[in-house]
């Protein structure tokens, strides 16, 4: 049984920032590609940060220059470093991750959490 659990949401004002971690667990092999998706009330979701195995990066563009995603293998977390945040950035956040059991590949889900920017 594969989870991804994040945390690090929150309230803050306009140009605060937050971290997100995202914390996978389970009977993992290796874990593949690794992302932040998010949907703002009334829109669709959408892929805000996504990083590689071997670390390359994609930033949809409302989030470059801000936003930082990373990642560390040895504990399996991918983390989204916010920075000036804009009330247009909030959203309910999820992490998504590509992993490899032992026999099979899937991709996983975590539940989200909510950012909420006051302007």
């Amino acid at each position: 049984q594969v989870q991804l659990v994040e945390s690090g949401g929150g309230l803050v004002q306009a140009g605060g920032s937050l971290r997100l971690s995202c914390v996978a667990s389970g009977s993992i092999f290796s874990i593949i590609n690794m992302g932040w998706y998010r949907q703002a009330p009334g829109k669709q979701r959408e892929l805000v940060a996504y990083i590689t195995t071997g670390g390359s990066t994609t930033y949809v563009d409302s989030v470059k220059g801000r936003f930082t995603i990373s990642r560390d293998n040895a504990k399996k977390t991918v983390y989204l470093e916010m920075n000036s945040l804009k009330p247009e950035d909030t959203a309910v956040y999820t992490c998504n991750a590509d992993i490899k059991l032992l026999y099979t590949s899937s991709q996983y889900w975590g539940q989200g959490t909510q950012v909420t920017v006051s302007s």
